[in-house]
């Protein structure tokens, strides 16, 4: 990690010039009075505020964390490949396994901090029974969340998935039973469906939690229908192969599991927000 690598050369050239009389080191392997910097990419909502809530913990271990806020799914890897960032916090396993597949990504998950679930809206209709025939159903064209919206239509009893697949990477053409005919529109970027439910587009948009709630939706209240809290679909750390062990990156993903933490999500955003063991 660039930056981790400069903050412990930082750290070794001043315990060097410090001779016989060198100062203890803190828990960042800087020295008293310096700091490491960790670098994090994250989505707005909530992973932001949630890493805005870990910087004053991380300071009094000498570590500086920065913060890089993206709107897209897709820099946020990119940047994290390149060494512009060192870690970053927006992704659920699935989606961080299919990018890896598919970009030849050479990355490592440091830990699981919290699920979001996901929730289906809609301006006409109050419940998903009461969806007419032939609805349509705008969702992402992120094929890493198709299995889950999928899933938990099929658990809302809408529609059947071929048995012999793996569910978290079903697509459209894995239903084999579609009562209503439902119609599914699949090739919307994430971020433009709240703009879409807001202007009434669709009979039903599936919204990721974070875009949600950034545009003040609460899916505990706002959503027709909401994914289980026991899903996989975890949020986490991603870092570079190799730094999963850091002792920054550590640090990080032991604050964001501490108590503290923890309380601050289920306070701040009720149950809209899970945080994992």
């Amino acid at each position: 990690m660039k930056k981790l690598l400069t903050g412990t050369l930082l750290a070794t050239l001043a315990l060097a010039g410090c001779g016989s009389d060198g100062e203890e080191t803190g828990n960042g392997g800087s020295s008293e009075g310096e700091t490491s910097t960790l670098k994090v990419g994250a989505s707005n909502v909530p992973h932001a505020e949630i890493l805005e809530q870990v910087q004053p913990i991380l300071e009094e271990q000498g570590i500086e964390l920065e913060i890089e806020t993206y709107q897209d799914y897709i820099f946020p890897n990119q940047d994290l490949e390149s060494g512009e960032i060192d870690a970053n916090y927006f992704q659920h396993i699935p989606y961080f396994e299919s990018q890896m597949e598919e970009h030849g990504y050479d990355f490592a998950n440091a830990g699981g901090i919290h699920i979001e679930p996901i929730g289906v809206y809609s301006q006409e209709y109050d419940s998903l029974e009461e969806l007419p025939e032939g609805a349509t159903i705008l969702m992402s064209s992120s094929v890493a969340d198709h299995g889950r919206i999928l899933s938990m239509l099929e658990a809302q009893g809408l529609i059947t998935l071929a048995e012999d697949i793996d569910k978290t990477k079903a697509e459209v053409s894995d239903i084999t039973e579609n009562p209503k005919d439902l119609q599914f529109e699949t090739d919307y970027e994430a971020s433009l469906l709240v703009q879409m439910y807001e202007q009434g587009e669709g009979d039903a948009v599936l919204i990721n939690s974070n875009y949600a709630i950034d545009a003040g939706i609460s899916p505990q209240e706002d959503s027709i229908a909401l994914e289980e809290s026991d899903s996989p679909y975890v949020n986490i750390i991603a870092v570079r192969a190799g730094d999963e062990d850091n002792e920054e990156v550590q640090a990080l993903v032991d604050a964001l599991k501490s108590e503290e933490i923890q309380d601050f999500i289920l306070e701040e955003w009720g149950g809209s927000v899970v945080p994992v063991e």
